[in-house]
């Protein structure tokens, strides 16, 4: 039995601002649910009667906004490997916490999901989760670089696309290999875009900042030489190529011109690269801020924004990336990269993106939703008649100080310790049922915390 079938069956959402960037579809409504957890309509009704729920849950949106459920097309889950840092079940419930009700996950973790029996291990995995979990499958073996993982039998299994997330597939001509093979099955290869080369043993970004430290840089052409190398492969194999958490102003406009000129390309930004700068390294050396890619310029950071407002750049994905405390709690250098953030990343967009006026809800709830599911081909993202109701509920007045006690996910590794923001998901439905419900609201950061995060 699926683990969320146990979860209470909701039949109404009645009264909210329903957002459905799919259809087009703004305005107050109520969102109808059968008995098999599919949406029956959306029926604009306001003061009029209510539709009958029968004997499911009736959810008050009454002031709140209802979305179809976010999509995040990278999330690390460490299993199987690393199970004191995350598990499927535990990353899947930080993800409907945060609204993320489909995650999709990278394989590197140990062994890697390189094969079809990894693949199945993290779907049989997923039935214990509480939302959709999609796994991704290496493009070469061991996430190695040496020769193609069995991508044929993975897709068989359940992938939904392929990476050796954490390391580029240095090989142009092996990563030509396989765009052809992905692009015989209508795969997406998805690339992290680095040249090792380039990176060398950099810890940050490289520019006036690293310099003033003493720290080893990681260049912008390390990111941009590879994305540039990886669409003109694209363009020659026809292969769906798409950019992970892309961090530059030039890679923004290197997808911007493929685009133009006809290439499937398509990209993501991480909420923390439209708003965190490399100069809030300077602060205390905090490996809390330590990343792949790393943390740019203010000037990088607004062109990330313009990319999501003109559609250069597809869509929002976390790269939650959990680490143990004790691993992040050191030196600088010696820290893993990484950082968490299913259950920030609402909070964070608004921030980032709204309060700043680059984008309106509508806008915003299609870079968490509808355009991630077309990025990869995924029945997610939308509300329609006979869709499965995965459905999140949002305050967006209510406001919550993120802390390491109210962080779900197995790690505390946030840069926004300390942060308050604004925008709660007060409900999360999977299938028709009640995944995650809370009454939002303030909490308190500890003293340590705000200290540490000095905001």
């Amino acid at each position: 039995m699926i683990a969320r079938e146990a979860y209470r069956s909701v039949g109404l959402i009645t009264g909210g601002r329903v957002i459905d960037p799919a259809s087009g579809f703004d305005g107050i409504a109520d969102v109808l649910i059968d008995e098999h957890g599919r949406v029956v309509r959306i029926e604009q009704c306001p003061g009029g009667r209510r539709p009958d729920a029968g004997p499911h849950a009736v959810i008050d949106a009454t002031g709140k906004i209802v979305t179809p459920g976010f999509v995040d097309l990278h999330v690390h889950l460490r299993e199987p490997g690393r199970e004191d840092e995350e598990t499927v079940a535990s990353g899947s419930t930080a993800g409907v916490k945060g609204g993320f009700t489909t995650v999709c996950c990278m394989p590197n973790t140990d062994p890697p999901i390189a094969d079809q029996e990894t693949v199945r291990f993290v779907l049989d995995r997923a039935q214990s989760a509480p939302g959709r979990v999609h796994p991704i499958g290496a493009i070469t073996r061991d996430r190695e670089g040496k020769a193609l993982a069995q991508i044929s039998e993975m897709i068989e299994a359940g992938a939904v696309a392929f990476s050796d997330d954490g390391a580029p597939v240095a090989s142009a001509g092996l990563m030509r290999r396989a765009m052809q093979y992905a692009q015989m099955f209508g795969v997406p290869i998805v690339e992290h875009c680095e040249v090792m080369e380039l990176s060398g043993q950099g810890v940050m970004h490289e520019g006036v900042t690293s310099s003033k430290l003493g720290l080893k840089g990681i260049p912008a052409a390390s990111e941009e030489i590879c994305l540039a190398r990886d669409i003109a492969l694209a363009r020659e194999t026809g292969c769906h190529i798409h950019g992970a958490h892309l961090s530059t102003k030039g890679s923004v406009e290197i997808v911007r011109r493929a685009k133009h000129e006809g290439v499937k390309v398509t990209a993501e930004v991480t909420p923390h690269h439209l708003i965190l700068t490399d100069d809030i390294i300077a602060r205390d050396f905090d490996p809390l801020f330590k990343v792949n890619p790393p943390l740019r310029t203010q000037e990088d950071v607004l062109a990330l924004r313009e990319g999501l407002r003109d559609g250069a750049i597809d869509c929002i994905a976390t790269d939650h990336a959990p680490h143990a405390w004790q691993e992040k709690d050191g030196e600088f250098d010696l820290a893993p990269f990484g950082m968490v953030g299913l259950e920030t990343a609402l909070g964070v967009c608004i921030k980032a993106l709204i309060d700043s006026g680059v984008l309106d809800w509508k806008t915003l709830i299609d870079c968490l939703t509808n355009r991630p599911s077309r990025v990869f081909n995924l029945s997610a993202g939308a509300l329609k008649a006979g869709a499965p109701a995965d459905i999140v509920v949002i305050d967006p007045k209510a406001t919550w100080t993120v802390g390491v006690n109210n962080l779900i996910s197995k790690c505390k590794n946030s840069p926004f310790l300390g942060w308050e923001l604004q925008g709660v998901v007060t409900a999360a439905v999977v299938d028709g049922r009640l995944v995650h419900h809370t009454n939002g609201g303030h909490s308190a950061a500890s003293p340590e915390q705000s200290a540490r995060a000095r905001r």
